[in-house]
């Protein structure tokens, strides 16, 4: 049993499960009393799942890095770590796939070690506004803009990512490009790639280009193999297409693989555009062109936002971080 049942059996937010859980003062009577019925009834105990929480000390920063394969936040991460320990704070990191609900995890995190304070590296908005507010210490999220959700212990730093979208296809279309196809990602409205998509379509549209996203887009996960595999359903599906505009560098480098296998050159016959600037993207044959996310800049706002709430209560901050397009070799005008 997991705190979500328990929410589901007493008619309870995950939110007011939680306090209750962990003996917050701010909770009624009625609602202690049916959560706590429900623990007793069903015997509830802490996630098993959660054996391999341990951490160094009760007072640790726990790190939530969402994607197993995310080459971006690999690198985001090995920054975040040198720049809490060089602080003094202690550290745990947990890998969770992609598709997990990272916030539910903090959650059962939270009643099992008691963490000062989160930071997370990806995250879905849809779980932070049904079950954030069951967290109480500070958090930060990157790589997503939680401003709206309102929360006061929660800051986010992230991309501009529409912008950024828009600027491929620009790019793209300013190259000779008119058959464009997106990869990677999926279309709900609080995943990081929706926004990415939104601006594929703002600059489609701008250029007259068509932009249907059941058309235009195929979905898949954050990895060289589902970019692989996506790439082969989509050149099978539009073999007229020019350019692909993988949302993610691990996306891309497993696309451009897929190409080569099916006979065809990168950029001679597709070009290929990525998304983070991983600095795989300047080893792979040919250098991928991609967004270069600023991950040393992401670490550092986001790290400094996480101390200062912690040690002085400082209010949350949300902020866009500059991106750049950094012009490699896997684009040439179609036909050349």
């Amino acid at each position: 049993m997991t705190i979500r049942d328990i929410a589901r059996l007493s008619g309870y937010s995950l939110g007011t499960v939680s306090r209750v859980l962990n003996n917050h003062p701010d909770v009624s009577e009625k609602a202690k009393e049916k959560v706590l019925a429900v623990v007793e009834e069903y015997g509830f105990q802490p996630n098993a799942n959660a054996k391999h929480l341990k951490m160094q000390t009760l007072s640790a920063i726990a790190v939530l890095v969402k994607g197993t394969q995310n080459l971006l936040f690999a690198d985001i991460w090995e920054q975040v770590q040198s720049l809490l320990q060089s602080s003094g704070e202690d550290v745990y990191a947990a890998y969770l796939d992609e598709d997990a609900d990272e916030v539910q995890y903090a959650l059962q995190l939270t009643q099992l070690r008691h963490p000062k304070g989160f930071l997370f590296l990806g995250g879905d908005l849809e779980y932070f506004k049904e079950e954030f507010s069951g967290i109480t210490v500070p958090a930060v999220l990157l790589t997503n803009n939680a401003r709206n959700l309102g929360f006061k212990n929660l800051s986010s730093f992230t991309t501009h990512d529409v912008n950024a979208a828009e600027q491929v296809i620009d790019y793209l279309y300013q190259r000779g490009h008119r058959r464009i196809y997106v990869l990677g990602g999926n279309r709900s409205s609080t995943q990081i790639s929706a926004k990415r998509l939104l601006g594929v379509q703002q600059a489609m549209e701008r250029h007259g280009l068509p932009c249907d996203l059941e058309q235009i887009h195929e979905p898949c996960r954050y990895s060289m193999e589902d970019g692989y595999q996506g790439a082969r359903r989509l050149l099978e599906r539009a073999p007229d297409l020019t350019a692909l505009y993988a949302l993610g560098d691990v996306i891309a480098l497993g696309a451009v693989r897929a190409i080569r296998d099916l006979g065809l050159r990168v950029p001679e016959d597709i070009s290929v555009v990525g998304y983070d600037g991983t600095a795989f993207s300047r080893y792979s044959v040919p250098r991928l062109t991609t967004i270069r996310q600023d991950t040393a800049q992401l670490a550092q706002r986001g790290v400094q936002a996480l101390l200062d709430s912690i040690q002085r209560s400082a209010p949350p901050v949300h902020d866009f971080i500059p991106h750049e397009l950094l012009e490699q070799e896997s684009v040439c005008p179609p036909g050349q």
